[in-house]
């Protein structure tokens, strides 16, 4: 569950990225945060994140309240959670395999779970035909899946995609999407940010 509450961000610039909102996502949700640039879209995800801290107001994310989170317990709630960025931030230098492994290895898995549950998520995306390539021998699209598939195989409670489709076709826009739909259907809850009202209406 994600629940905002009278949540305001005030930068020391003295900018208000957000002034007194209140929103709830309950498990199992699939929501989209919609708004243009500076409408405060990126200090949401920050703050979904713990990256920052409210200004005042309440965060509170999968059970846990973001402002008595204690630093060291912050590695455990993102463990949470799975990210999926606009930009991919796939490992160059990585094969796929490598780069969905990589997720598992951060949380300790032995290497019969990695070889277990990689080829299974890999396949879950449409990509286990392609887990010894590089990211850079992938198209856009198959990128975007990759991240997806990190993000997703430590069986996170909650996704956050940030505009996981902006760098992105339309054929594989409306492929992300379908592949966020049966996540979401999986019983994983999903939060998408975007400036494209046309990803909401479609």
């Amino acid at each position: 569950m994600v629940e905002l509450k009278n949540v305001s961000v005030t930068y020391s610039s003295g900018v208000d990225a957000l002034n007194n909102v209140s929103l709830k996502i309950n498990d199992g949700d699939f929501a989209f945060v919609v708004g243009s640039s500076g409408a405060g879209k990126s200090t949401m995800i920050k703050l979904l994140l713990k990256e920052i801290d409210a200004t005042s107001g309440v965060v509170t994310v999968n059970g846990y309240n973001l402002n008595k989170l204690k630093k060291r317990k912050i590695p455990e709630f993102r463990r949470t959670l799975g990210f999926v960025f606009q930009d991919f931030r796939l490992l160059k230098d990585r094969s796929v395999y490598e780069n969905v492994a990589f997720a598992q290895r951060i949380v300790e898995k032995s290497e019969r779970e990695i070889r277990r549950n990689v080829p299974s998520m890999l396949a879950m995306v449409g990509l286990a035909g392609k887990y010894k390539a590089s990211p850079k021998q992938l198209a856009g699209g198959e990128q975007q899946r990759v991240a997806l598939a990190r993000a997703l195989v430590n069986q996170p409670k909650l996704l956050l995609a940030d505009e996981p489709t902006g760098n992105l076709d339309p054929y594989n826009t409306s492929e992300i999407m379908r592949l966020l739909e049966k996540v979401n259907e999986n019983g994983t809850t999903v939060v998408v940010v975007t400036h494209n009202d046309k990803l909401v209406n479609d």
